[in-house]
């Protein structure tokens, strides 16, 4: 199966690269704007004229979609997010491949649920920011586009190469710069927002399986389990052998800034944080995955205490 992979120097797409890899029955093809991509497009400004001459040329089984772009003005999240699969799928249509789409959306596109709810595919997205919005129109392009393809919303992925301004990120970085200075405590914001972590190499399991799937449409990726940031410190600690105590800060409501995962403008240290969540999320998300169990076979295998402990082996690393 020859499989086309773009945007596989980005988080989610490293893994999906390795899995493809090793499965032997795959010929991947890796399309991207590095200098190490085997094939060098940029999606946000070429044309879908160039991309169907590759296509055409390569003729792929499958296309697996991971690029995309998580933080920028509204301008540059529409060019990356949303334009850029407008191309993928124009493409697709006028080729003469026949390829299978695999698109890779997020859970942002569903925006702030209520507490102690699961949210399945059928839910009314009402993304709370530009960066779910774009991510949202993506999805719609894909889902009217007429070709055989499968939408891939992901929770909060976690594990190793976590970006170091995710929460998760973040937060090992907080309590390794505490360990390295000696301090006793560590005080930390906004630890009181829920999310459904889900490691990325269960990510990448789960996108090898849609490309092999006849699944069509929306599929949740998650683990199906909200866990408030405050819990996932205090595991942290414990993986990291952090015998310091851990403070949470108060805020008040409002759009202030310094959160974990909210980098201030002038500094790359995480203070006190205040709601709404950076993700445009609100204060809690938990995955229904009972379709990804159905359709695709998948289940996440990695518990967050494995994932936290690989992404504290990283941080480790700079003390």
């Amino acid at each position: 199966m020859r499989v086309l992979l773009i945007g596989a120097n980005g988080y989610i797409g490293r893994f999906v690269a390795d899995r493809l890899l090793a499965d032997p029955a795959v010929q991947l093809t890796a399309l991207g704007r590095g200098d190490d991509a085997d094939v060098r497009f940029d999606l946000a400004t070429g044309s879908p004229g160039a991309l169907t001459r590759f296509l055409d040329a390569v003729h792929p089984g499958v296309v697996i979609n991971c690029a995309g772009a998580i933080r920028g003005g509204a301008r540059d999240l529409t060019r990356h997010n949303t334009v850029a699969v407008a191309t993928v799928c124009e493409a697709l249509r006028r080729s003469g491949c026949g390829a299978r789409l695999v698109q890779i959306g997020c859970s942002a596109e569903y925006g702030p649920s209520q507490p102690g709810s699961s949210t399945a595919e059928d839910a009314v997205p009402r993304p709370g920011g530009p960066y779910g919005v774009s991510k949202l129109a993506a999805t719609e392009l894909v889902l009217g586009s007429g070709l055989d393809a499968v939408v891939l919303r992901v929770f909060s992925p976690a594990g190793p190469g976590t970006p170091a301004g995710s929460p998760l990120g973040r937060l090992a970085e907080a309590m390794r710069r505490a360990m390295q200075s000696g301090d006793g405590e560590l005080k930390l914001g906004g630890l009181g927002v829920q999310r459904d972590f889900v490691d990325v190499r269960d990510v990448a399991r789960a996108v090898h399986a849609a490309s092999l799937s006849a699944a069509q449409g929306v599929i949740n990726i998650g683990s199906g389990r909200a866990v408030r940031l405050r819990d996932a410190a205090s595991v942290l600690a414990r993986v990291a052998g952090y015998g310091g105590a851990l403070h949470e800060l108060d805020a008040p409501p409002g759009p202030l800034r310094g959160a974990i995962g909210h980098p201030r403008p002038d500094s790359d240290h995480a203070g006190p944080v205040a709601y709404p969540y950076p993700d445009g999320c609100g204060s809690w998300q938990q995955a229904d995955v009972r379709t990804a169990r159905d359709r695709l076979g998948w289940r996440p295998r990695i518990n967050l205490e494995e994932s936290l402990a690989d992404i504290w082996m990283e941080a480790a690393c700079r003390i």
